[in-house]
Order: C-alpha cells, then sequence, then structure tokens
C-alpha cells in the first residue's frame, strides 16, 4: 500500500480507496416460451420491458467503458436470442394478425410500425428508431438488427412471405396521386428522379448529381415512384433507366449511370435497412422483374400483374446497385469505354441479390471473380458481353436506345419475359435468398471492418475537399 506524508506534519497516510466500479447489468434469461400466442406475447413484452430498463442505466454507446459495452452487448443478444424463439413458435400468427389474416396488404414501414404497437419488443419503437437515426453508424447499437430478425422470419414463412412480397409488390401512394398528371402530361419530376414519356417508352432519369447518381435514401424512393408510373401508364411498353449529367469535377458535364450505394450516407447512418437494404429489393427492383401486382384476386400471376420490359443506358460507369439493377433489365446498352463492378469485397457489405443472379449470365466463376475479388468488368473484356447486349460510342446511345424500344414493344415481349422469370428465378427461391439476405447484410452493415472502412473513406473526402 502506498502512503503519503500528511502536509505540515511527518505523519504517513494510507491514499484514498479507489472507486468502486458502478455495477454491470446482467440480462434476463430466455423465457420458456409456452407456444400459446398471448401468454407468449406477455413474456416478450416483460423481457424487452426488463432489457430496456437495464440499457436505459447504461452511457449511450460512445460514453460506454468497455465492460459496459460488453454488457450492452449481451442485453441486445439476449434480446435478440428472446425475439427469434418467439418468432420461431408464432410468425405466422403474428403477421395473420398484423394483416387481419392477410386481407390488408401494408408495405414493409407500415408493418413493422403494426408489430411494434401490437407485440411490444418484437421490433424497436418509432422512438427508439428514431433516437437510434440521429447518430453516425459506428455509435448505434444497431436496433436495425432487431428489424432484420422480424423481417426474415416473416420471408422464411412460404404464407407470410409471399404475402409481404406481394404488398411490396403493389402501386405506391406516391404513384397513385401522380399517375392522373402523369398520364396528361407525359412527364413529372422528382427531387432525384426525372420521369418522362417519349413515344412509347417512359425514360427514367436519375439526378443525383452531387454523388454520381450514388443511391441514397430519396432516390430508392423516388426510382419505385417512376417505376410504377411507368408500369401503370397506358400509353407506355417499355421502360428506359438512364444516369443523368454529374457534378463530379472529374466527370463534368458528362452523363454517369450509377455509383451505387452512397457511402457517405453509410458513414453517417443515413442508409436505412427497412427502405434503402430491403426495401429497394422488395421495390421497385422487384417489380421491374415481376410486374406492378394490380389484380391481387387474379388466377395466374400474369393476370394479376402489370409487367413491361426494362432498357439499361449506361454511361461512364455501373458500380455496385447500378449493375445490381442490370441484373434484371431486358437489354442493356453500354457506351465504349464504360465498366461495371461489384465493390463487394472492397465495401465488406454484400451485393444486394447479385449473388443469386450474376451467376446466371456470366457463369460461376466468373460471378466469384467479381464478387469475391473485386475484378471490374470493361468493354475490352469477353465477358462484358454477358452482362452487356450491345457497346456503342457516346454520340450512338440514344438512336441505340430507340432501336431497343422499337424491338421491345413488340407485344408478346411481355409475356415470353414472365415465362422466363418463372424458370430464371422461382419466387420461393428469390423469398429463401432474401430472408438470408435481411440478417446478413444488416450484419455487414455494423461490422467493424465495415465501421473502419467507411471511416477512412469518409475522412479522405474531408482531407481532399
Amino acid at each position: 500500500m502506498s502512503r503519503t506524508a500528511v502536509a505540515g506534519t511527518d505523519q504517513p497516510v494510507d491514499d484514498p480507496p479507489p472507486p468502486v466500479p458502478a455495477p454491470v447489468p446482467v440480462p434476463a434469461p430466455v423465457p420458456a416460451f409456452s407456444g400459446a400466442l398471448e401468454p407468449d406475447r406477455a413474456a416478450l413484452a416483460t423481457h424487452s420491458a426488463e432489457t430496456e430498463r437495464l440499457l436505459a442505466a447504461l452511457p449511450p454507446r460512445p460514453l460506454r467503458t468497455p465492460p459496459q459495452q460488453d454488457a450492452a452487448g449481451r442485453l441486445f443478444g439476449t434480446a435478440r436470442q428472446t425475439r427469434r424463439a418467439f418468432l420461431a413458435l408464432h410468425t405466422d400468427a403474428v403477421y395473420d394478425e398484423l394483416t387481419e389474416r392477410r386481407t390488408r396488404y401494408p408495405r414493409l414501414p407500415e408493418l413493422i410500425r403494426a408489430a411494434a404497437a401490437y407485440f411490444p419488443g418484437l421490433v424497436p419503437t418509432t422512438d427508439q428508431m428514431a433516437a437510434e437515426n440521429t447518430l453516425i453508424q459506428a455509435e448505434k447499437d444497431g436496433r436495425e438488427v432487431d428489424q432484420a430478425i422480424f423481417c426474415a422470419a416473416v420471408l422464411r414463412s412460404a404464407t407470410a412471405g409471399r404475402h409481404l412480397i406481394e404488398a411490396m409488390l403493389r402501386p405506391t401512394p406516391r404513384a397513385l396521386e401522380l399517375l392522373p398528371g402523369y398520364r396528361a402530361e407525359g412527364r413529372v419530376e422528382l427531387a432525384s428522379v426525372l420521369v418522362e414519356r417519349r413515344g412509347r417508352a417512359t425514360h427514367v432519369t436519375f439526378r443525383n448529381a452531387h454523388c454520381l447518381n450514388a443511391e441514397d435514401n430519396r432516390l430508392i424512393a423516388d426510382l419505385e415512384t417512376a417505376v410504377d408510373l411507368a408500369l401503370l401508364d397506358d400509353a407506355t411498353a417499355v421502360g428506359v433507366l438512364r444516369g443523368g449529367e454529374v457534378d463530379h469535377p472529374r466527370y463534368q458535364g458528362r452523363r454517369v449511370f450509377s455509383a451505387g450505394i452512397n457511402l457517405k450516407d453509410l458513414r453517417n447512418g443515413d442508409v436505412s435497412f427497412v427502405d434503402f437494404l430491403l426495401g429497394r429489393e422488395l421495390g421497385y427492383i422487384n417489380k421491374m422483374y415481376r410486374g406492378l401486382l394490380t389484380e391481387p384476386g387474379a388466377d395466374s400471376w400474369a393476370e394479376r400483374t402489370v409487367q413491361k420490359p426494362w432498357v439499361g443506358a449506361v454511361d461512364s460507369f455501373a458500380i455496385g446497385g447500378g449493375t445490381q439493377l442490370l441484373l434484371v433489365l431486358d437489354r442493356v446498352i453500354a457506351e465504349e469505354g464504360a465498366y461495371f463492378s461489384l465493390p463487394a469485397a472492397e465495401e465488406g457489405i454484400v451485393p444486394g441479390l447479385a449473388n443469386l443472379r450474376l451467376s446466371r449470365l456470366t457463369g460461376a466463376r466468373a460471378a466469384r471473380q467479381v464478387i469475391l475479388g473485386g475484378r471490374r468488368i470493361g468493354t475490352d473484356d469477353p465477358e462484358f458481353r454477358l452482362l452487356c447486349d450491345e457497346v456503342v460510342e457516346a454520340h450512338g446511345m440514344a438512336e441505340a436506345v430507340e432501336r431497343a424500344v422499337t424491338e421491345l414493344a413488340a407485344p408478346a415481349v411481355a409475356a415470353n419475359r414472365h415465362m422466363l422469370g418463372l424458370v430464371e428465378e422461382p419466387l420461393d427461391l428469390y423469398r429463401t435468398y432474401l430472408a438470408e439476405f435481411a440478417v446478413v447484410q444488416v450484419a455487414r452493415s455494423y461490422s467493424e471492418d465495415v465501421l473502419a472502412k467507411v471511416e477512412r473513406r469518409w475522412q479522405r473526402s474531408r482531407d481532399r475537399s
């Protein structure tokens, strides 16, 4: 024991004792669910309330000590085990209650809000998500993981999962509101997308010029509205996707198809799991591939949906989500010198449904080179023609697009693309992939290596500016 002298004397005294560390909270054990919905609902709510009480006693994540962060991790981990155990018994019953036995078709955000209200503790509340969304990604506790647990359970169920897919294939209220004006005028300007009818085609132009047409929450929402308008417009036979001109000094005045996910938004915590990571796959991309659901009671899928062919015009490059998008299109035209890439290995996240779809076009070996090794495929590579139908000079893009529209506007095209889709990607294959994707992708979004990579890239971009 160290000793010091009292000031003005030679008398030694003991040092003051060290402060007693605050007690570390211990999570309650996972409840032993009975299998009956009502008592299990109550047990879930009780366990969740106790977990939240213990979490509230801890500082926010950036201020926690390592022992406190370990304790928070155990609390969240046990709560997630509890949710998984509850859903293993009750997913279909929960979904039936939230949708009035599948007579209602709530979109995913509404479904999750209802789950929070009717099954306390099953998913985060609106207030909990609002608080989390004020933080950068590295400072969040990852409550979107809890949303992913619920979504994955619903998608794993053949009954509930199919119903959710159909709910997300319905037209959005925003599109229905804009549709009369589009039918009359043939033009709608959204915040990040321009929608124009030219002849028999609806042209959808990305206008996220400040970030090389990278995807963010706003662009995803605008693209779904645009796709709905194209599919609902009786005068439109074909949809066309193209990137607009961008502001980046290197590409000033040039068109760019897409730079993929906006990594700045990912770092800042602005990439939503519900609206972006899962919403884009269940929303506009799936609508382009499977059609817009307009007649739920019809006998066949073809009678229940409106389906039209899609053309992609690729200027400069299609990176990440841009390449993912091309995998569901019926005709892809690229300018000379363009390239495609899926920088999943570099970014550390899963490239959407490219893992499901890319190998159908390129074969398994090339798909692994692109997804696992980050290989970029340019117009000079032999594999480019497996991803692209035609390569043209930049000045010839508009003419090539018009030729494609004329060819794809034939009446039998929509029916035949539907039949091709049945063989290439059955609905249950898509559904089970998406269930696993929901869990894996959100986990990657909060993994230490991804957080470190996006932070480094953000710092480099700040230094350059």
